[in-house]
């Protein structure tokens, strides 16, 4: 069988290729080239970053020494268009973005998968961390990984019935330490290669720089708002250089009061406003989110308890799902800390993964009440 084989340079997906090979199949590696060098890297102190040319010349040795042919296909443009502006334009609006959602959903797979057949595969493997089941009835289930320290299936809740069907992750019932031993066993030289931290493009962790000149390059006239911290008592605190260097649940930046550590509670990016105030004021019973995506096409009933997860290292918390026109009104059974625009909610049934969405803004249930209103110090 001919299966493509998405290459990122990393110990991952050179374990992915290296287990096609190992199972007899004809393997052909595909790099996404989706950005240059940023200047951290090309100085060489950017670490655990993913992407970089260097990641580009590691996927080509893996693939030599696994003896199948590698092709880099340019997908910059695209990847500038469907992440990296959206990127630093939610930053504008006071959102906090989760690019790797992004790009998995609107340009790996599809770009990917679109590809892979006309490379004439009938499968499309990465080294993700997530698993694909074939129900009874035709139809496929994203599930979390064995692995849960590692799982990434939170970043595909984008994926079709499609892109699932014609999918492998068969590193989805691995731990990392049976990755990296595989990767030994089979001579790659990635095997000790350091895992990705960071979000590609901001190897150097410093969000406000990138925003800027990403905002610079595109000619985009809008900058990041300028304005004051206020307390929960709406006294002013303090200015501020930019709405793009703060996000909920932020302490770095925002101050001290005489009764403890101030955070950031909201970010209102249409009057330059940081509300701050104590870590109690972070914790809300609920959410508004848009653009869901339930992978079976079918949305949870109003009276289904699901897990559901605001970020990326969350644990989740026990949630009821209604539909609300375009939006969706998430409930949570006990209140949750520092829900955050911009962010991806995604909801679960133990490892089943149901789909997701993207958060609007925290909510507060009102005792006895069957409405919720925004939380006023989220504005």
């Amino acid at each position: 069988m001919r299966i493509v084989v998405a290459m990122s340079g990393g110990v991952d997906s050179s374990v992915a290729a290296g287990l096609m090979v190992e199972a007899g199949h004809e393997v052909v590696g595909l790099t996404m080239k989706l950005r240059d060098a940023t200047a951290t890297e090309r100085e060489g102190r950017a670490e655990g970053s993913c992407c970089s040319p260097d990641d580009l010349r590691d996927a080509a040795s893996v693939c030599e020494a696994l003896g199948i042919p590698h092709y880099v296909v340019d997908y910059r443009d695209a990847f500038r268009k469907a992440v990296m502006e959206p990127f630093a334009r939610a930053y504008l609006d006071g959102q906090t973005p989760n690019p790797c959602v992004l790009c998995n959903d609107h340009l790996k797979f599809a770009a990917l998968v679109t590809r892979s057949k006309a490379l004439g595969a009938a499968q499309l493997v990465t080294g993700h961390y997530a698993r694909v089941v074939e129900t009874a009835s035709g139809s496929h289930e994203l599930r979390a990984a064995f692995d849960t320290r590692k799982d990434q299936s939170y970043f595909l809740f984008g994926l079709t019935q499609k892109a699932l069907a014609f999918t492998r992750f068969p590193l989805g019932e691995m731990s990392k330490d049976e990755v990296r031993a595989t990767a030994l066993r089979l001579g790659l030289p990635t095997w000790d290669k350091p895992d990705s931290e960071d979000i590609c493009f901001v190897p150097d962790g410093d969000y406000a720089r990138v925003v800027t000149e990403i905002l610079t390059e595109i000619g985009e006239p809008r900058r990041p708002s300028r304005g004051a911290l206020i307390d929960e008592s709406g006294r002013v605190i303090g200015q501020h250089d930019g709405v793009h260097r703060f996000t909920v649940g932020q302490r770095k930046g925002v101050g001290a009061s005489s009764e403890g550590r101030r955070y950031v509670l909201g970010v209102d990016a249409a009057t330059g406003t940081i509300n701050v105030g104590p870590p109690e004021r972070l914790m809300a019973s609920g959410l508004l989110a848009r653009d869901a995506h339930f992978i079976s096409g079918r949305a949870p009933g109003p009276d289904d308890v699901v897990t559901a997860r605001i970020r990326y290292r969350h644990v989740g918390e026990a949630a009821t799902v209604r539909v609300d026109g375009p939006h969706l009104d998430v409930r949570f059974l006990s209140p949750v800390r520092a829900i955050t625009p911009g962010q991806a909610v995604v909801f679960s049934d133990g490892d089943l993964v149901l789909g997701g969405a993207w958060i609007v803004r925290s909510q507060e249930l009102k005792p006895g009440a069957d409405a919720v209103s925004p939380t006023a110090s989220h504005s």
